[in-house]
């Protein structure tokens, strides 16, 4: 007969802290996040913007998700989670909204893009947006892949 008891607890992983974060599907992906999403900041904040509303959602996006991951990273390398099962879940909702909304943003990213070819100063616009659009979807990947690994663990 098993026995359900404190032992049964400690076959769920813990939540990583310090270092260990790094080292640690999904958790990994937090920094790639981070850079990732701040390239498509700073692509997007070096284009003359033809379409502030188009591009202010993706700046706005790719900013607020920025910051938001960077305290999120710090609170796990400060070990502000103290183990608890509700951060799996706050981690799992938070990088599953920002999955969509990235994937909003990635997909204005790129009619940007598209409408950018007719502009003016248009050979590096193009350019710009282009790379803004591939790390905007590339950022999108990243968020899904976090949402979803953490059911997986």
């Amino acid at each position: 007969m098993a026995s359900v008891g404190p032992s049964a607890a400690s076959t769920q992983p813990a939540l990583p802290s310090g270092p260990a974060v790094f080292k640690t599907i999904p958790y990994a992906f937090i920094l790639p996040e981070i850079l990732c999403g701040t390239w498509v900041w700073i692509l997007v904040a070096a284009t003359s913007v033809s379409l502030p509303l188009l591009q202010g959602w993706v700046m706005y996006v790719s900013l607020t998700s920025c910051l938001i991951s960077l305290l999120l990273l710090l609170s796990y390398l400060l070990g502000f989670h103290r183990n608890s099962e509700n951060w799996k879940v706050l981690d799992s909702l938070y990088h599953g909204a920002t999955a969509i909304l990235y994937m909003s943003a990635a997909v204005l990213q790129a009619n940007a893009t598209i409408n950018s070819e007719f502009g003016t100063n248009v050979p590096l616009n193009y350019q710009l947006n282009c790379a803004a659009s591939f790390f905007a979807f590339l950022t999108t990947f990243l968020y899904i892949l976090h949402a979803f690994s953490i059911y997986y663990q």
